[in-house]
């Protein structure tokens, strides 16, 4: 068989990988200890141990101190964008993500981890046509599901067009950001009537791997997303990290 040409400690992972896959080993369960699985296929510590940290740099298993080793939670969020779904999310009051996610059953919380201008970062003020280093409000957030961190999204905003609004303060916005965009009271009254996404795919930095507990050889998405509204001004710019073993995206393009 063709099994029998991979290593040893191939052939123990694909076993436990198939495993999980079948979920004959579920979420949060804890495995074996080293020496109960060594007995199990006839094979030595140190073979178990290569498969088990193959399967951790794969992000199926965690390892606790003290405690062991267990089949990782992995809650996925399913991330889809087409005008109607931003307009169904967006008559929720949630945020998109919020609201996503409670659409398939998972229940989602977001942190505000910070509020403030800063100058603008070369691609945000591109992107809002402003010039680099021009004053912008930051809005960082992170987003968890069931305790799991999701996603780190920061929102970039003009000042001159949002200084002295809620934009500003460092409290969730009665329906959201795009809810003070659309107000016609707000600062601007208009239709966000366009996004624009671009999506990059890179490995994380330290400091997101801290943040998103992302295992070893886990690719990270990078989503920065520019809102457009009726007169053509962008007037935000999302720039969302999110682990890929945690999410799928789903772009739905309607073609006139």
């Amino acid at each position: 068989m063709p099994d029998q040409d991979l290593p040893p400690y191939r052939r123990i992972a694909d076993d436990l990988r198939a495993a999980i896959a079948k979920g004959k080993l579920a979420p949060g369960e804890k495995l074996k200890s080293e020496n109960e699985l060594k007995d199990q296929y006839g094979t030595t510590r140190v073979t178990v141990r290569k498969a088990l940290s193959l399967l951790k740099a794969d992000g199926l298993l965690i390892s606790e101190q003290g405690r062991g080793v267990f089949v990782r939670q992995q809650p996925k969020v399913r991330l889809q964008t087409t005008g109607a779904n931003f307009r169904e999310r967006r008559a929720t009051g949630m945020s998109n993500f919020t609201a996503e996610a409670a659409a398939q059953g998972l229940r989602a919380r977001q942190e505000i981890l910070s509020v403030g201008q800063v100058p603008a970062p070369a691609e945000v003020a591109d992107r809002l046509g402003m010039p680099e280093g021009a004053s912008v409000i930051v809005r960082r957030r992170a987003f968890f599901v069931d305790d799991e961190p999701m996603q780190l999204a920061d929102g970039y905003y003009p000042a001159e067009l949002f200084a002295g609004t809620p934009m500003e303060e460092r409290r969730r916005i009665a329906g959201g950001v795009s809810a003070l965009i659309e107000d016609p009271a707000g600062p601007l009254g208009q239709r966000i009537v366009r996004f624009v996404e671009d999506l990059e795919i890179r490995m994380p930095t330290p400091t997101e791997v801290d943040a998103l507990r992302i295992p070893p050889g886990v690719p990270l998405a990078r989503v920065l997303r520019s809102a457009q509204v009726e007169d053509g001004r962008v007037v935000e710019v999302l720039d969302s990290r999110v682990p890929c073993d945690r999410h799928a995206f789903q772009y739905v393009i309607d073609v006139p």
